[in-house]
């Protein structure tokens, strides 16, 4: 079954950090007016709090995310 396409380029945190090919995490993604849960995927280990960005989905409620750092964040950072 073939996910939800318009969650692709979402911006989430990890609330349960996911451990690469060993399993996945849960990310909290800001959609639809609220705040809901999706399986985490990455092919890396990610740990819990980090932003994450979503590059594809799985399923219904499962994503496959990457590590993100808002580029807009380092401009401001080396104005301070």
């Amino acid at each position: 079954m073939p996910g939800d396409a318009s969650l692709i380029g979402s911006i989430g945190v990890l609330a349960i950090a996911t451990r690469g090919q060993a399993g996945p995490g849960e990310v909290l993604l800001k959609i639809r007016g609220g705040t809901e849960a999706y399986i985490a995927w990455s092919t890396e280990p990610i740990a819990r709090g980090r932003t994450v960005l979503v590059i594809e989905t799985r399923s219904h409620r499962n994503v496959d995310v990457s590590e993100w750092t808002d580029p807009f964040d380092l401009e401001i950072d080396k104005l301070t």
